[in-house]
């Protein structure tokens, strides 16, 4: 069956908005008719080759929509469900795994190199990361699909599936905010604003979000931020103006820039934690001397989508969601069409924004 797509043909290339061949579910699969798909910066990172994956491909991992046909063995969801896609689902058997560490899995992405439809001229193509949500419809794994909780709007659940998990659960799961501590969030896209209103839902005292455009704010302060510091050479030192000198409990880094990973660490109070989720190139060097890591006593860390379980934390987030405390459509700045994707990579990579949703 043939569907319009959006084809990633090669590393560094435009995406093309196209027609594909996409067959019906095996064995073990799920066909899904998308209701909506997030533009993460992590599908930017997966286009300019800072992420690595087999090309041609159809990008977005970010997704929700509704089960139109399931292949042989598949029980936990039928047709006319609606589900959101987990574009990292986890093997249950691997090292991490078995540590509860599922958002390390080692199996999770081997999906993204399996040839899931073909091209109109015959190629083959690959799923992204699993589950190219930037398609009308798509074929993936059984496990990469997650039934959406009740009261959540299907177009809405998309966002569930990285921004959310990812932003909440830096702020819960990796980081540990506390109810009173003061936090500072680095980028004000789409997971920035995530962890914006988590750190809010978590009772910070005090929320500074940071960000390089000043056009933000307004989105920044309707998330949840109490401050906004404009990027600077002078960010450290404004942030620690607004902590009685001392520097925020936690820093949550957005942006994967070396620039502002570093700027992060320098804003967080002596003994405080500094949480990278931001993904950076392998050109983007952070360093510290080895007096100021005994010194300062900070903890710094890395956070692999939120450090999340998606099983465990999708009733969670709908439970905020439905008590009104996150407010999924206030991280959507911009609704888009299929066709209006490649603008929105544009927009990413000018910083404008914090995410585009396309709606089907």
């Amino acid at each position: 069956m043939a569907v319009r797509a959006a084809v990633l043909p090669a590393v560094g290339s435009p995406l093309q908005i196209t027609g594909i061949e996409l067959p019906d579910p095996g064995p073990g699969q799920v066909r899904v008719r998308l209701a909506a798909a997030g533009v993460c910066h992590s599908d930017l990172s997966l286009s300019d080759g800072t992420m690595r994956v087999p090309v041609p491909a159809v990008l977005g991992h970010e997704g929700a929509g509704t089960v139109v046909a399931v292949g042989e063995g598949v029980g936990h969801v039928s047709p006319g469900d609606g589900v959101v896609l987990n574009w990292a689902p986890s093997c249950g058997v691997c090292h991490a795994c078995t540590l509860g560490e599922v958002w390390l899995c080692a199996n999770a992405l081997s999906g993204a190199a399996d040839v899931y439809a073909r091209t109109s001229e015959g190629a083959d193509l690959h799923p992204g990361l699993n589950v190219a949500a930037f398609a009308e419809e798509t074929v993936v794994s059984a496990s990469c699909v997650l039934p959406v909780p009740d009261g959540v709007p299907l177009t809405d659940a998309a966002l569930l599936g990285c921004a959310v998990l990812t932003g909440y659960g830096a702020v819960h799961h990796s980081a540990r905010v506390r109810a009173g501590e003061t936090v500072a969030v680095f980028g004000a896209g789409g997971v920035g604003l995530a962890a914006l209103q988590a750190a809010r839902i978590a009772g910070a005292s005090k929320i500074v979000a940071v960000d390089v455009s000043a056009g933000k704010e307004e989105l920044a302060r309707a998330a949840g931020a109490t401050d906004y510091v404009v990027a600077s050479d002078t960010t450290a030192r404004e942030i620690r103006g607004l902590t009685g000198k001392q520097g925020v409990d936690v820093a949550v880094e957005c942006a994967g820039r070396a620039v502002s990973i570093r700027t992060a660490w320098d804003s967080t109070r002596r003994g405080g934690r500094t949480t990278v989720v931001g993904i950076g190139g392998t050109d983007q060097q952070v360093t510290f001397n080895a007096l100021e890591i005994f010194h300062w006593g900070r903890t710094l860390s890395g956070c692999v989508y939120g450090n999340s379980d998606p099983a465990q934390d999708l009733p969670v987030l709908a439970e905020h969601v439905r008590a009104g405390r996150l407010d999924l459509s206030a991280l959507v700045t911009e609704r888009i069409s299929l066709d209006g994707i490649p603008a929105a990579f544009e927009n990413m990579l000018a910083g404008k924004g914090g995410r585009a949703l396309v709606v089907f």
